[in-house]
């Protein structure tokens, strides 16, 4: 395993369903591996063209993998937009081989993704595909065109508030507060999701500002109140992370390390999740 302080740098690899999945869910720890110097690889997995309600889709699909690297660009990453449809993914063996291939190209000390339960379905399909091919990365026979990882990689959940039929029972809990404007910076860069979609989806379109200013404010704030309940929901995980400072932390991310993958002990944890001191 790399060491947060070694000359080589750590590898994460975040697994999204679609364009913004990733910095909404794991923003802050990609902004924290960003400025360590480590190397950062964002991927959605679908097209992302399915998530609007007047352009058209092959529009759609242009501008959110325009946003999506103009997102990566922010904090220097690489963000990839695969050719799967968005709200048509299904745990294929195609995806699976594609998913190993990637995983053993770029080699990743930990990769995040989904949990298989989740609302939407494509993400739920991720989800299970990087499970189904945690294991099958070290099989020399499965995709045999490409050599198998050394090491397995350690796999995480991204946090997510959903109960049923189990919760999501975090191994970190990690302070992004500090992280919150530049994780707002990249999320704005999702104009046709943030200031468009979205608003229009949850019924709140017309709070979004007409003035640039106005919607940069407006994105970080909606953010911030969609991520302020994680705090709350694992406080108890926070106060054994972080001690009598745990009840002043609003913005956190939460990860439960896959079964189904690489392990780690604690040290290991502390590399992959490097906790500002």
């Amino acid at each position: 395993m790399s060491d947060a302080n070694s000359e080589a740098p750590l590898r994460m690899m975040i697994l999204g369903a679609h364009p913004d999945d990733a910095e909404f869910h794991a923003g802050g720890l990609a902004c924290r591996y960003a400025e360590l110097g480590h190397v950062v690889r964002m991927i959605s997995v679908t097209d992302g063209g399915a998530g609007h309600h007047f352009r058209k889709p092959a529009e759609l699909v242009a501008t959110r993998r325009a946003e999506a690297a103009a997102s990566g660009n922010v904090i220097q990453s690489t963000y990839e937009t695969w050719d799967f449809p968005d709200g048509r993914l299904l745990p294929s063996l195609d995806l699976r081989e594609k998913i190993i291939r990637e995983i053993r190209d770029f080699s990743p000390d930990l990769v995040l993704t989904h949990r298989v339960n989740d609302y939407h379905p494509d993400h739920r399909a991720v989800g299970q595909v990087v499970q189904d091919a945690s294991y099958m990365v070290t099989v020399p026979l499965v995709v045999p065109d490409v050599p198998i990882v050394e090491r397995e990689p350690v796999v995480a959940y991204m946090p997510d508030l959903f109960t049923k039929p189990c919760p999501l029972v975090p191994d970190v809990v990690y302070d992004v507060t500090r992280h919150v404007p530049t994780v707002a910076k990249m999320l704005a860069c999702h104009r046709s999701q943030v200031f468009e979609f979205l608003p229009f989806n949850q019924g709140i379109a017309d709070q979004v500002p007409e003035d640039e200013a106005g919607k940069q404010e407006w994105i970080k704030e909606w953010y911030c109140d969609w991520i302020r309940p994680r705090a709350d929901r694992f406080r108890e995980q926070l106060i054994a992370a972080y001690g009598d400072r745990a009840n002043e932390i609003e913005y956190v991310e939460a990860y439960e390390v896959s079964e189904y993958a690489g392990s780690t002990d604690a040290e290991g944890l502390k590399r992959l999740f490097p906790v500002e001191e």
